[in-house]
């Protein structure tokens, strides 16, 4: 299990105890300030850093350094319960789907905000457009480590997630989502997305390039 990581200390315990067996943790600090490697260490994860600022970097790093054949994907803040990861993984380990992705669903009001739910909408929208069956770009995910690095994304921002959509998509690849539970983030930490307009704003920058980047190779 991969997880990117900027300032989770207050989250990781929680995450890292909640693993299913069987699951192993690498945690892919991003510059952290408050710790976060050593409390990961001290919960028995795989700590690796990534110094170059970017969730797809983070990501990216992680998937070259994990060893196993199947690799899921979290957020690092506790707003996912790892307990939720068996039911995604169950269909690639099946081999009847290449990618399985989380479609989330709050589990109270007003952890989604507006902001971040309508770009979210406006993005997925888009993707079906092109032919691509989701309702979300879901920071859980699951598929095979090979197959995942051999899409050869090369967004490292926050524009990793759709980019791998777009090129599973253009490789044929079956794609299952699953309703998942999104709850609070644990308390201290925020969202580098979702916690702000500017964040939001940020991602659909990263958003739109991978779109123009994709229109200009066809």
């Amino acid at each position: 299990m991969v997880l990117p990581c900027l300032d989770e200390a207050a989250a990781l315990p929680g995450v890292l105890t909640a693993l299913p067996p069987g699951y192993r943790a690498i945690v892919v600090d991003n510059g952290s300030r408050d710790g976060s490697p050593e409390v990961a260490a001290r919960h028995g994860a795989w700590v690796v850093r990534e110094p170059r600022r970017g969730y797809g970097a983070a990501v990216h790093t992680g998937l070259e350094a994990a060893e196993a054949e199947l690799v899921c994907v979290l957020d690092a803040d506790g707003s996912f319960d790892p307990r939720q990861l068996p039911a995604l993984v169950a269909p690639v380990a099946a081999d009847t789907a290449d990618l399985a992705v989380g479609r989330r669903r709050p589990t109270a009001a007003g952890i989604w905000p507006w902001h971040a739910r309508a770009g979210t909408a406006l993005v997925a929208a888009l993707l079906r457009h092109r032919g691509v069956p989701l309702r979300d770009l879901s920071p859980i995910r699951v598929a095979r480590r090979e197959a995942l690095l051999a899409l050869g994304v090369t967004d490292r921002g926050f524009g990793y997630p759709l980019e791998l959509l777009i090129r599973a998509a253009a490789a044929g690849w079956r794609i299952h989502e699953r309703d998942v539970a999104y709850g609070r983030r644990a308390a201290g930490t925020r969202s580098k997305v979702s916690g702000s307009v500017r964040g939001t704003l940020r991602a659909t920058r990263d958003f739109a390039a991978v779109l123009r980047a994709v229109d200009g190779r066809r």
